[in-house]
């Protein structure tokens, strides 16, 4: 799906990361992947976010106009709502971009940007200097380097805790100001979990008896 949604680099790129978890894992003598399926999965969302590029390659490249058409009958035109960087302002009582109405010429568009997507992360980028296009490559990148922070200190003892850390990203929902404060819930989530992962609480009597 990665190789759909930008490149083959970005599939390499994930699947690399998740099989150095694997072969992490496997060290441990411990039965079951569930490190691995995590990480694959929040690593996964995090990589193939929702962006303009998705949204023009969804339309473009898939059945979904098809589709949305054989839902009405009759003579209808489609028109869609956007805020597109550098053309949109923000609106002051939201702070979100103020959406504008396209008429069906945007599907053209949506043909041509979806071609593009190669350019998505780089400097070249025209979306790529938002606010929240810097943010969600900074999550990558953070969640990265969770990721070996957990396989350089993970062992047997701590497992479930640092299962429990990689699937922090999980809270991340919505968009705008809802995904804002999901993200802040995460971080707070995240840095609690690193704590007890770093400095797990020491062992009762009664757990040491019973191994």
């Amino acid at each position: 799906e990665l190789v759909h949604y930008q490149s083959r680099r970005l599939a390499r790129r994930y699947l690399e990361l998740v099989a150095r978890v694997r072969e992490r894992e496997r060290s441990l003598g411990c039965d079951g992947e569930r490190l691995t399926e995590t990480v694959a999965r929040q690593y996964f969302r995090l990589l193939a976010y929702k962006d303009e590029y998705e949204v023009a390659r969804l339309f473009a490249e898939t059945d979904f106009e098809s589709r949305l058409k054989s839902q009405f009958e009759g003579d209808f035109r489609l028109r869609f709502h956007l805020a597109p960087p550098l053309l949109s302002r923000t609106d002051a009582a939201t702070g979100r971009p103020r959406k504008r109405e396209f008429g069906p010429w945007i599907s053209r568009f949506f043909r041509i940007l979806a071609r593009f997507r190669w350019l998505r992360g780089t400097p070249i980028d025209p979306f790529g200097w938002s606010a929240e296009r810097r943010l969600e490559r900074r999550l990558i990148a953070e969640y990265e380097s969770l990721v070996a922070d957990i396989m350089a200190r993970v062992g047997a003892g701590n497992l479930d805790i640092a299962v429990a850390l990689a699937g922090v990203p999980d809270m991340i929902r919505g968009y705008g100001p809802v995904k804002l404060a999901s993200i802040a819930a995460a971080k707070q989530k995240e840095a609690e979990l690193r704590q007890l992962f770093l400095d797990p609480p020491p062992k009762s009597a009664d757990a040491i008896a019973a191994e």
